[in-house]
């Protein structure tokens, strides 16, 4: 019995291992506002609801490795590691265009608190970083990490260990795939600003003797809050479409 319960601890711990590391660095969870005994909680409950159902993919490990128990603690924090960052990166890049976007309208000289992190924030680019959180949680985008989670035992078994090179090049792609739809996201927003930016050169070319540069910004913030007004929707309607394909899809 004692060692019926040793195992069934272990197999426990091992499958927080992975899930408790993803929880901690995902979206939303592992923001600064939210605070590390809720992730703590938040992790120990749905580690608790799965086990009936991981417990055939961890047991195993566990009985035929005993010697090799601290080694698997390792990998499997750095798994759940893994799956937790493919998700965040999607959201980091939306703060790096959303702070891009505050620049290129003239509003990103004024900092603000941030929602993700604990740096200053441009307010624009924090109303834009928690209308596109609260989005993917109105569109159940943390059940489908939790899917991504069970189904992480299929593609990376436990007894298989951490790959650092498929890590990286997984690590590379949601970057580079990521920072790509933010780019098309914040296309409109950079032809703006070249757009404004050169017209109202030219017309301070054109009248020296008026400083129309350095009078034109309200016009330049007001331009972009009527651009963003117009285009919010679409904006976060692509944010959300993309998110899939980008994280959990791969």
């Amino acid at each position: 019995m004692s060692d019926e319960l040793n195992l069934l601890v272990l197999t426990a711990f091992l499958g927080f291992c992975r899930i408790g590391a993803c929880f901690i660095v995902m979206p939303g969870l592992s923001s600064a506002r939210v605070p590390t005994q809720i992730r703590l909680f938040v992790a120990v409950a749905i580690t608790l609801a799965l086990l009936m159902n991981l417990s055939g993919f961890i047991r195993p490990a566990v009985d035929r490795n005993p010697n090799t128990l601290l080694l698997l603690i390792g990998s499997e924090l750095l798994v759940g590691t893994l799956i937790g960052l493919t998700a965040r990166i999607y959201t980091l890049a939306l703060s790096f265009i959303g702070q891009g976007i505050a620049t290129l309208v003239g509003y990103g000289a004024v900092g603000g608190t941030a929602i993700e992190e604990n740096e200053p924030q441009a307010p624009l680019a924090s109303i834009i970083s928690l209308a596109a959180l609260l989005l993917l949680f109105s569109l159940d985008f943390h059940h489908e990490v939790v899917r991504a989670l069970v189904e992480s035992y299929q593609v990376i078994p436990v007894e298989t260990l951490f790959d650092p090179q498929g890590a990286l090049v997984d690590l590379g792609d949601t970057m580079r795939d990521a920072f790509m739809v933010m780019l098309r996201l914040g296309s409109p927003f950079i032809a703006y600003a070249i757009l404004v930016n050169v017209a109202i050169g030219f017309v301070n070319k054109l009248t020296p003797q008026i400083p129309v540069y350095f009078i034109s910004l309200p016009f330049v913030i007001a331009g972009g809050m009527l651009l963003l007004y117009f285009g919010a929707s679409t904006f976060l309607t692509l944010f959300g479409d993309a998110f899939m394909p980008v994280t959990i899809g791969r």
